[in-house]
């Protein structure tokens, strides 16, 4: 199964994120726009970043009563959308709804359920008054998933390949948590693993945010990262 790249838009502010994205276009398909970047500028800046040639993953993570989530859903329908994520700790009727209006409203969109955090280990959980691994809640979550009716899930790259023995082939596995080979981590995530062992280990699409922003040449960054995924 191809793996393909996704470029995490996780900068200050969309005048910092210009000059990366004319850099970038060409050299790779899909941007991510996060919860920082939606509440400053909105739906508007989706369309501009559509505007420019990417696909866009909108990753607002939505988490509410089902009849909340599916009309956040519909109200997202129209934007130019490839992707979006909610939180599969919201349980089956509210992941139901989503896809429901999901499947009503823009059918060729991609809801992806949000397992565990990147940022989240054993003592995270526990915090939480859960007392399992990581691993086992992702799987119990993308289980109750994919009987809801999602086909996409993001997990932890560590945790594709017990998804892959789990769940359907088709379902799109998407991982954050990547660093390319020789890269520094420095950031809040704790469960990560290289792009070419991503890959490998099935993911669908791996998401890249800061060793490709803080590159001398952003462009070239995205290229030794599809290079190292093929």
């Amino acid at each position: 199964m191809p793996c393909d790249l996704i470029l995490a838009l996780d900068v200050p502010d969309r005048q910092q994120a210009a000059p990366i994205l004319r850099q970038l276009r060409g050299s790779l398909r899909w941007v991510k726009i996060g919860l920082q970047m939606f509440t400053a500028y909105g739906p508007d800046y989706v369309k501009a970043v559509a505007d420019e040639g990417f696909n866009i993953f909108l990753d607002l993570k939505l988490h509410d009563i089902p009849n909340t989530v599916a009309k956040a859903v519909e109200s997202l329908a129209p934007l130019p959308i490839g992707m979006l994520t909610i939180h599969t700790s919201g349980g089956r009727e509210m992941m139901a709804a989503a896809r429901a209006a999901q499947q009503q409203t823009k059918p060729d969109l991609l809801l992806l359920g949000v397992t565990v955090l990147t940022s989240t280990d054993a003592s995270g959980l526990a915090e939480l008054g859960l007392t399992i691994s990581p691993e086992a809640q992702v799987s119990r979550l993308g289980r109750l998933a994919t009987d809801a009716g999602l086909r996409g899930l993001v997990c932890s790259p560590l945790e594709v390949a017990m998804l892959r023995q789990q769940l359907p082939a088709d379902i799109q596995l998407v991982t954050p948590g990547i660093r390319p080979a020789g890269e520094a981590g420095g950031d809040d995530q704790k469960r990560i693993m290289t792009p070419a062992e991503a890959a490998r280990t099935g993911s669908s699409y791996i998401v890249v945010g800061r060793p490709i922003l803080k590159a001398k040449d952003p462009a070239a960054a995205a290229r030794a990262i599809l290079a190292e995924l093929s």
